[in-house]
């Protein structure tokens, strides 16, 4: 069984993954402030932490992972104030449009999904605790955290002290004490969404819930934090501060998680996605347009460390491997699986990589091909039904752990899609040869040869027959 490895974005180095215990694996990932429909970048950050679940479940017993929602926020509030509906109202419902989508691209519900309002006397105790330890101080019926009262701050994102107060584009307030303090707990006026607390009548900030939430439901410290990268500073940086402190670890800076994980950014041709470009995509919307599982692997294309540029060529690119994917199952309808649990291992180790996608999909790959030659190979009667039996099996292991979902194709989408295939290759081929790279040209006829496919070259060009 390989080694996970994964890059730990507080020590910003790749390490061996040592569990604190390795009967249970506890992972948190933040996720989202439901106001509305969650966009394609939202859409990366749940797949790539589903399936660093998915492959934390192959190799340890018990894996507990953990992904919040946001049910309190100024923009949830913004929202009922323009539509004129319930707080609440708004936040199921997009919680519910949230992981329905995210049902469609692969991604499984986390074993725990807290809420901010359930969690709200957890987040005062934790403020209680920062004001009695000098972390945090009351003004003006607001708490606030003191950044200067934890030496350590700065520590997961590496910012200087002008980063950080630039960075987190904060509201000099006269009641601050020092510019970078950030809100813990803030009024609320008689319109707005509060609770009762011993700083009067008002509601949480935002950092303070995910540092409640995850110490509440997995307690601390526990072993991955994940996250895009747009968190890591303020609000990871700010997540470490309050339950450092909290916990009275200010010199350890692992005493909150272990291991903290950021995917990186997502554009969209090359350009930054926003609204006022004309190019700001919704999950919701994509689903309509495309199979998941495709834009589940479009997703996954790309190391999830390294920024993802959605294109039309990308999309394109996942449909082919997936539609490869659809007809080699399909070429296995009749063979019954072996009923082994056992993954691809080239596969498994990619994704051990530091999920290493790219190149686990470049071992799916030979996979397949392995596969289709053994069922050429079968029907000729040189290769017996159970080793192909044990093909499937890997290749529906191998399939569920990356988590892609494969519906199965009707016959006549099937013959579509292998004729579209042949005559990408006959084209390709057809290429090679004008390029005088003849063993390109000669390792084309090769595979088409292995799927029982014979080329006829004519004064019109390549034509092909089924030997």
């Amino acid at each position: 069984m390989p080694k996970l490895h994964v890059y730990n974005s507080l020590t910003r180095k790749k390490e061996e993954f040592s569990p604190l215990d390795p009967t249970h694996i506890r992972v948190y990932a933040c996720g989202p402030t439901v106001y509305n429909y969650a966009h394609i970048g939202n859409a990366r950050m749940a797949v790539v932490f589903d399936l660093l679940a998915r492959v934390l479940r192959s190799l340890y017993p018990k894996v507990t992972y953990a992904s919040n929602i946001t049910d309190v926020d100024d923009k949830i509030m913004a929202a009922a104030k323009e539509t004129g509906e319930p707080i609440e109202a708004i936040t199921q419902k997009f919680t519910r449009i949230y992981n329905e989508d995210m049902s469609a691209l692969g991604v499984a519900m986390p074993d725990i999904q807290p809420k901010a309002t359930e969690t709200i006397p957890e987040m005062i105790e934790l403020m209680e605790q920062l004001i009695e330890r000098g972390h945090a101080y009351e003004a003006e019926g607001h708490v606030l955290f003191h950044v200067p009262s934890f030496e350590k701050y700065g520590g997961l994102s590496g910012r200087s002290r002008d980063e950080q107060i630039a960075g987190a584009r904060v509201d000099v307030a006269p009641y601050k004490k020092d510019p970078a303090d950030f809100v813990l707990w803030k009024p609320s006026s008689e319109e707005q969404v509060g609770w009762d607390s011993p700083w009067g009548r008002g509601r949480p900030g935002w950092h303070i819930e995910c540092s409640a939430m995850s110490a509440k439901h997995l307690g601390l410290p526990f072993d991955i934090h994940g996250g895009g990268a747009d968190l890591k500073f303020p609000h990871h940086e700010n997540e470490i501060a309050q339950s450092c402190c909290a916990s009275g670890h200010e010199d350890d800076l692992s005493a909150f998680a272990k291991y903290w994980m950021h995917n990186g950014f997502l554009t969209v041709e090359g350009e930054k996605m926003s609204k006022s470009l004309g190019n700001f995509l919704l999950a919701h919307d994509l689903i309509e347009k495309y199979p998941g599982p495709v834009l589940r692997l479009a997703l996954l294309s790309a190391h999830y460390r390294q920024p993802l540029d959605w294109t039309e060529k990308r999309l394109e690119e996942s449909q082919k491997l997936y539609d490869r994917i659809r007809a080699v199952l399909g070429s296995l309808e009749d063979i019954e699986m072996a009923g082994t649990d056992e993954i691809c291992e080239p596969v498994l180790e990619a994704l051990c990589d530091d999920l290493n996608t790219p190149l686990a999909f470049a071992k799916l790959a030979e996979l397949i091909k392995e596969i289709n030659k053994a069922v050429n190979l079968y029907a000729s009667g040189n290769r017996d039904r159970d080793q192909v039996a044990f093909l499937k099996s890997i290749l529906h292991n191998s399939l569920k752990l990356l988590g892609i979902k494969v519906i199965a194709m009707e016959s006549g989408e099937q013959g579509q899609n292998e004729n579209n295939g042949i005559n990408t290759l006959l084209a390709e081929r057809t290429k090679a040869k004008l390029e005088k790279n003849f063993a390109r040209a000669d390792e084309i006829r090769d595979q088409l040869a292995a799927q029982g496919i014979e080329i006829i070259d004519t004064p019109e060009g390549p034509k092909w027959r089924k030997a």
